[in-house]
């Protein structure tokens, strides 16, 4: 891989760990479940950004990265189909977080979403490094 190609891949997974440890803070904080998830799916979006950065795909929409990953990674049989439900879950969470007014992120959702985004962005990580 070329060296910018792999600064920018370093640069994504940077962002997606410190958006986790942004959404672990938050969380013993006490703040809200709306926030935390935020955090959680910018975790797996910058995840996948690096993923797509691999194969020099890029998108600017949230809606367009998801739908590469789908068919460059799940399709493809990299990834698990587990890992596009986590990913739809996390993004239709942070939707209806930051977006619907009425709804309501909850305990339980964050609970189911933790662990689910650190086992993501730890797959990315590890195919990543394969590839290298």
């Amino acid at each position: 891989m070329k060296d910018d190609l792999l600064s920018l891949i370093r640069y994504r997974l940077k962002e997606a760990d410190e958006s986790i440890q942004e959404a672990e803070i938050l969380l013993k904080e006490g703040m809200s479940m709306r926030a935390v998830m935020n955090r959680l799916y910018y975790a797996m979006f910058y995840a996948v950004l690096a993923l797509l950065q691999e194969k020099q795909l890029g998108t600017s929409k949230h809606i367009g990265a998801i739908s590469l990953f789908d068919r460059e990674f799940i399709k493809n049989g990299i990834f698990d189909k587990e890992f596009s439900k986590t990913l739809h879950r996390a993004f239709e969470l942070r939707q209806k977080g930051d977006y619907m007014e009425d709804a309501e992120v909850t305990k339980e959702d964050i609970d189911e979403m933790f662990p689910k985004t650190r086992t993501f962005i730890n797959e990315i990580k590890k195919h990543l490094l394969e590839k290298r």
